[in-house]
């Protein structure tokens, strides 16, 4: 492969620039990715590792199923653990099971209400605390600091050439300037999450999109038995959009806000992982602005630490890290953007880049080489 030519130029290595490189060189293009960092270190290693495909609708779902099939494609081809754990829902009130049973009465037949009993066969919670649940079937796991860079070096095997530590100055039709030169090419996805407005401000001015910073935890326990699947709660399906859009969600939300400003302050998610060495990440909250502050407030970390105890059969946790996450947000799920012939933006706007994030990307490189030029250097991989 020439130094200055590929068929693609992916700028940002984040699960959407690799899930664009992916269906770039599948489709036996040549593909570049341009990253300014020396490993991907954003969002796409600093989340929960979860992969929340039956909580969404429309588009989102869309790119979610697509994604679904990658991931599980991927574990093998690439090498990294992935389980089909599905997603267990914990309602600690009536509300909350009305709205799983509204949420249940779908086509789609993919959410299993449970009882008290089961969710607490599944997970090692408080009997006081759990009124019932239900399990979100077609939803996955992996580890997110693992599976990041064994992508990486799965595509890398596949002949996608990387640039890391190397800072794109420019990008317009057929050419992206960089830090170590200039690299020309048939189609350009940016795909550099927040920081689009570094890149292209005006168009990220325009798409209103900011930064949403979030702060999360690792914590060891001693816990009588291991978290079955991902765990949501009430503060996750008042977020989600196949539950948010129900009528009977808003009941939740003022419930909770009502009973618990202080959470409510700040956009809690509470929500749980467990990894394979059984230490659990919990978290999240959330605060918007174009720059949010650095300064991680500690009441959200004794918040997070507080409702889990209520939650779990545990008298304590051993807090072992803590991070802030930092995604695009913008008032739309996604941004799908063409501000030049040949140039492609793309980002979840919405904090679920690694459950749509795949199947966004497939769909913008699919888009991509319906209105360019662009001639396949080798035969398709298959």
């Amino acid at each position: 492969m020439s130094a200055a030519h590929a068929d693609v130029v992916v700028v940002g290595s984040g699960i959407v620039g690799l899930g664009a490189a992916y269906a770039a060189v599948r489709r036996g293009l040549r593909v570049i990715v341009v990253d300014r960092t020396e490993t991907p270190v954003g969002s796409s290693i600093r989340n929960f590792g979860h992969l929340c495909i039956g909580a969404q609708t429309g588009e989102a779902r869309r790119y979610a199923d697509i994604a679904r099939e990658h991931w599980l494609r991927l574990a093998t081809d690439a090498g990294f653990r992935l389980r089909e754990s599905g997603t267990l829902i914990a309602a600690r009130h009536d509300d909350e099971l009305a709205l799983l049973a509204a949420a249940a009465d779908d086509v789609r037949d993919d959410i299993r209400l449970l009882d008290a009993d089961d969710v607490l066969h599944r997970a090692p919670l408080r009997a006081d605390a759990v009124r019932g649940g239900a399990l979100i079937a077609p939803d996955l796991q992996v580890d997110p600091r693992e599976v990041v860079p064994a992508l990486v070096r799965h595509l890398a095997s596949l002949g996608v050439v990387f640039r890391f530590r190397t800072a794109v100055t420019g990008v317009v039709t057929g050419r992206v300037e960089t830090t170590r030169g200039t690299i020309r090419t048939g189609h350009v996805i940016v795909a550099v999450n927040h920081d689009i407005d570094q890149l292209m401000p005006e168009l990220a001015e325009r798409a209103g999109i900011v930064r949403c910073a979030l702060d999360m935890m690792r914590v060891a326990a001693d816990l009588p038995t291991r978290l079955d699947a991902p765990l949501l709660t009430g503060w996750s399906l008042v977020r989600y959009g196949r539950f948010a859009a129900l009528e009977e969600a808003a009941a939740v939300r003022t419930r909770l806000h009502a009973d618990r400003p202080d959470l409510a302050a700040l956009d809690l998610n509470q929500m749980y992982t467990q990894l394979p060495d059984g230490t659990l990440i919990l978290g999240d909250s959330h605060a918007k602005a174009v720059q949010p502050s650095p300064f991680q407030p500690e009441a959200a970390f004794d918040a997070f630490v507080d409702e889990a105890i209520a939650l779990f059969q545990t008298d304590g946790f051993r807090v072992l890290e803590r991070w802030q996450g930092v995604y695009a947000a913008g008032p739309r799920e996604f941004l799908r953007e063409t501000p030049a012939e040949g140039v492609t933006v793309i980002a979840a706007t919405t904090g679920i880049g690694m459950t749509c994030g795949l199947g966004l990307a497939e769909s913008a490189i699919a888009d991509a080489l319906t209105t360019t030029s662009t001639t396949p250097a080798t035969e398709a991989l298959s």
